[in-house]
């Protein structure tokens, strides 16, 4: 009996033993499958890889301590299609500077290193394009793309890991979930096609379509030898509202390229210097560098004078040599674009005439304009031009690209025009608010910049703000307003547009729109848009100026100077320079309205009153309070005008 239980016991021990083995993993064996190999889309990570302190040391102010981060993201695509052009968001949080970045640039056009602390976008270079693991045999440096980050964030340090809050890609026609951690120091998504996105790229074409902005920038080889190629560039404004004054263009040469000649633009400093001390020097060693024009990597282009167009050496370029102007399509098509060619000489190892690389990060602004941003070049199908020898035949570009930019409104920068507002039914000007364009610096012993503005007689409109002070203060002790201690700053803007609330009857009203140059220099060929949200489908006339609603934009009426009245002048000594203050330049028209089309509307209320003003496409700064029918409103505008005269008067012989 014990020999039998012994028996079994061996036998059970023998099983289990053998049922151990059949199931003990076998050596070699693969690991789990990262989760990259089950995304069927494009997978993004962001890794943090290391981090440290770095000086100063602010004990006092933790938030404020900065920490080094170094940090890699990754973009694999696992599509069935090609990834051209790819873009993705970091979702940065901590006030991040970015200090170097490898294999991207930021497709907002800013250069590297750069403040990233609000999020940015990352667009491939000099690899835009991301091919898939079918036409590759799953090679992954042809399908993926890793992004070393290197920077410096502040207030996350250690154990803390400072990830961003999201990574999503940004090319049209995906959907990107919320991203998952992977531990403390992995974040990672699988974005996926939009099913309900209808793309207009066909699988065969081989580029990008081109696509719409308030201003596009082609960048067409039309040349190209083995060290060296001429491109065109052409700028052109989209916007009914964009406009460019002394445009200056800029852009980053990532591969040593210089500047050796040009027709129709011209750097804005001639220096070829870094050429000559630098590796393009000892490359180019027979080369006469005193032609060259510029070795900057970061250099700033502007346009040639119009007596410069038909110059056989510098100009003859169609749209070239026009002062650096270039007006919305709807003034004048042929003026809403500006064009020139550039020679570029390249550096090794780019020696060869089909290698050919745009320049990156785009930038371009103007005097008195709006503020663009600008993408990334993108490759699209080469350009066309008319023969220059006639035939109905067309030329192609060797190679194109097409940088888009749109307007923006940059956090922290102040409008550079503004506006005050006055009625027929109130004897005191809204003038432009306090430090409407911004303040200097260092203002808290002279004046204030949080008191509001002081109302105003008519006459001071036509006054600087530095002469202004006995006349407002006056005006302000006839009628009991209250006067800061300091008195308020001035708005310190070159341009001011005071819009008048003329007349107002039961079949319609009208107003008087006058404008103010303060700046020492004229705006040829001005223009400006205002926007009323109730009244403006009643516009009838502008009686000065040429004027008509604005096609495509709703509620917008448009006006610009007729023939020969087209300069607002600058400003200007007055008659006597030692006694009377300077006079601005100034145009003015009144502008007609019927309610008609508009029942119902409340002009005094309001209605009568722009709701925004723009000035050569710079959205101008507006008044918060609109005038009003009070205490305030005289009988006799004649008593009132003698008894401030004398005041003034008095005050000055004081």
């Amino acid at each position: 009996m014990a020999a039998t239980r012994i028996f079994l016991f061996l036998c059970i021990l023998l099983i289990s033993a053998q049922t151990r083995a059949q199931t003990r993993t076998p050596v070699g064996a693969a690991a789990p499958a990262p989760a990259s190999d089950s995304c069927n889309g494009i997978f993004l990570s962001y890794t943090y890889k290391t981090g440290k302190i770095v000086p100063p040391t602010l004990k006092s102010d933790p938030s404020r301590q900065g920490y080094r981060f170094e940090s890699t993201l990754l973009v694999l695509n696992n599509d069935l299609e090609e990834l051209k052009s790819w873009r993705v968001f970091v979702g940065f949080q901590h006030d991040e500077y970015l200090v170097s970045a490898s294999n991207v640039v930021l497709a907002d056009g800013s250069s590297i290193p750069s403040n990233v602390g609000n999020g940015s976008i990352f667009a491939g270079y000099p690899n835009a394009d991301l091919k898939t693991g079918i036409e590759t045999a799953g090679d992954l440096t042809q399908m993926s793309v890793q992004v070393d980050l290197v920077g410096t964030q502040f207030g996350i340090g250690a154990p803390d890991v400072p990830l961003p809050n999201n990574i999503s890609l940004v090319n049209d026609g995906w959907v990107c979930p919320k991203p998952s951690n992977q531990g403390k120091s992995v974040l990672q998504v699988c974005c996926t096609r939009d099913p309900k996105f209808k793309s207009n790229v066909s699988l065969d074409e081989e580029f990008l379509p081109r696509q719409d902005g308030d201003l596009t920038i082609m960048y067409d080889v039309i040349r190209t030898y083995e060290s060296n190629y001429w491109a065109q560039v052409m700028i052109a404004n989209h916007n009914p509202l964009g406009r460019l004054d002394n445009w200056q263009l800029s852009w980053d040469w990532m591969n040593d390229e210089f500047i050796f000649a040009m027709k129709g633009a011209y750097p804005s400093v001639i220096d070829t210097s870094k050429c000559v001390f630098g590796k393009q020097g000892e490359f180019y060693k027979s080369l006469d560098f005193s032609t060259a024009l510029n070795c900057d990597r970061r250099p700033t282009i502007v346009d040639l004078p119009l007596e410069k167009t038909n110059d056989t050496i510098l100009g003859m370029i169609p749209f070239c040599c026009r002062n650096g102007t270039i007006l919305p399509p709807a003034m004048d098509p042929s003026k809403s674009i500006s064009a020139f060619q550039i020679n570029v000489f390249k550096m090794p190892p780019d020696l060869n005439r089909s290698l050919l690389s745009p320049p990156q990060n785009w930038g371009i602004s103007g005097r008195l304009n709006p503020n663009y941003k600008c993408g990334p070049p993108v490759r699209v199908s080469p350009s066309q031009f008319p023969d220059p020898s006639g035939l109905l035949s067309d030329s192609a570009a060797m190679a194109s690209w097409q940088v888009v930019c749109n307007i923006t409104k940059p956090k922290g920068v102040s409008p550079r025009c503004c506006v005050s507002f006055s009625a027929y039914y109130n004897e005191s000007i809204i003038p432009c608010p306090t430090c409407a364009c911004g303040c200097p610096a260092n203002t808290d012993s002279t004046c204030s910049t949080k008191s509001s503005a002081l109302l105003l007689p008519s006459q001071a409109l036509l006054i600087p703000f530095e002469n202004r002070t006995t006349l407002s203060t006056a005006w302000a002790d006839l009628h009991h307003f209250p006067v800061p201690n300091p008195l308020p700053c001035g708005d310190n803007c070159g341009v001011s547009i005071n819009w008048h609330l003329f007349t107002d009857y039961r079949g319609g009203w009208s107003a008087r729109i006058t404008l103010f140059n303060w700046d020492e220099f004229p705006f040829v060929d001005w223009f400006t848009a205002i926007e009323l949200d109730k009244a403006a489908p009643g516009f009838e006339a502008v009686y000065s100026f040429n004027g008509s609603a604005l096609n495509g934009v709703n509620n917008m009426i448009f006006m610009q100077g007729v023939t020969g009245l087209n300069y607002l002048m600058a400003e200007t000594d007055s008659g006597n320079p030692q006694k009377d203050p300077r006079v601005p330049g100034k145009q003015q028209s009144i502008i007609s309205f019927t309610k008609k089309l508009t029942p119902g509307v409340d002009i005094p209320g309001g209605d009568g009153f722009p709701t925004k003003v723009f000035f050569n496409g710079e959205e101008c700064s507006l008044p918060k309070v609109l005038p009003t029918s009070n205490s305030h409103t005289f009988g006799s505008s004649l008593w009132i005008s003698v008894i401030l005269a004398l005041t003034v008067f008095l005050a000055m012989q004081q």
